[in-house]
Order: C-alpha cells, then structure tokens, then sequence
C-alpha cells in the first residue's frame, strides 16, 4: 500500500515539475523512491529540508480527561521543547498532516505516560488484520532499551491498528529535542515500519 501510494505521490507533484529535470522531496520519500526505482536516473532529487514538513499540519492542544480541545495550535508551537508534555501532563497534543496519509496514518497524538513518564506517541495505522504478526515483529526489533514498549490492537470497527509506542525507545530520540523534531522522529519511524512490513510479505 505504501507502494501504491508513493506511486501516486510522485504522479501528483505537478506535471511542470515532473518535466522539470529536477524534483524536490523529503529524505524518507527520497530513500524510498530511490530504493524502488520510481524516479528516472535523468530527474535530478532535491531533498527538501526537513523541518518544513508539518508547516500545513492542524494542530491541536487537548485535555488528557475530557479529550476537549484545548487551543488550535499553528507550527510555530511546535518549537517547544518536549517537555512541554512533562510540564503539561494533564494535556495530549493532536497533529494531521496529508503527509500522514502516506503512510496510512490519520493523526499522531502526543503525550506523557503518567504511569510510564515516557513521551506516547498513539496513532491510528491503515494497515489489514494479516500484517499483525509481522508489525509485532518489527516493533520488538525497532524500539531499543530495557523498557522498550508498545501496544497494537486491531479495531475491527474502523479496521485499522491502534498503536501506541514509547518515542523514548526510538533511533534518535533526545531528552531536548523539540516537539517539532519528535514529531518528524515518529514520521520516519511509522514510515519505516510500514516499509519493514510490506516488504516481507
């Protein structure tokens, strides 16, 4: 599905681009459209710079108990530093992007574990029933420490996983990082898994 959707990606950046001899693109799509020989050897790949990949993204601060939004956020409060959410327990952030749609994921939701004290990230991923065994196996191998936790439950009723994992346990993962980068670390991480998973079926 990642596949497809890559495919369609790449169709849709305008047709002036595409008869450009250049394009400009992410580094994760770029490894993938490289990797799967989707763009021609005479197309010249401009990596965009990462830190504009949410720019468009809606936010939302929400209450942990009620689930009411708090405040719409814009992206320049994504330059707070992480532990906005330990100073903040009570709140849990909400982010869509149609970056995420991508990767068959509808929000990345935020927030400090109280029993835990690890920073959550929850989404909702747009994969089928028979890729369970195969994400269980990814998840244990990618998330490094003694902690290392996740929990990935099918909801048949939106058919689709709901995960939740332990940021604190990914590759690249700081203490100082800014709510900006933990939510471009959770991008790659989800893009990756995805990858991992329909590669070995």
């Amino acid at each position: 599905m990642l596949h497809k959707r890559m495919k369609q990606y790449l169709s849709s950046l305008s047709e002036e681009q595409q008869a450009a001899p250049s394009i400009e693109i992410y580094q994760e799509e770029k490894e993938y459209m490289e990797k799967h020989e989707l763009i021609s050897n005479d197309i010249t790949v401009i990596e965009k710079d990462p830190t504009t990949r949410f720019l468009d993204a809606s936010i939302e601060r929400c209450d942990k108990n009620t689930e009411e939004t708090l405040s719409n956020e814009s992206y320049v409060f994504l330059k707070h530093p992480i532990d906005y959410l330990q100073k903040h327990k009570n709140e849990f952030l909400y982010l869509e992007s149609t970056w995420l749609e991508l990767i068959g994921v509808d929000a990345i939701t935020l927030e400090m574990s109280d029993v835990f004290g690890t920073y959550d990230a929850m989404v909702g991923l747009k994969l089928q029933k028979k890729f369970e065994t195969s994400l269980k196996e990814n998840l244990s191998k990618e998330l490094h420490g003694d902690g290392a936790r996740f929990e990935l439950i099918f909801n048949q009723t939106d058919g689709l996983f709901d995960l939740n994992f332990a940021l604190n346990y990914v590759n690249g993962f700081k203490e100082e990082m800014s709510l900006e980068e933990a939510y471009r670390l959770s991008y790659r991480f989800l893009f990756k898994l995805v990858e991992r998973v329909e590669e070995g079926m």
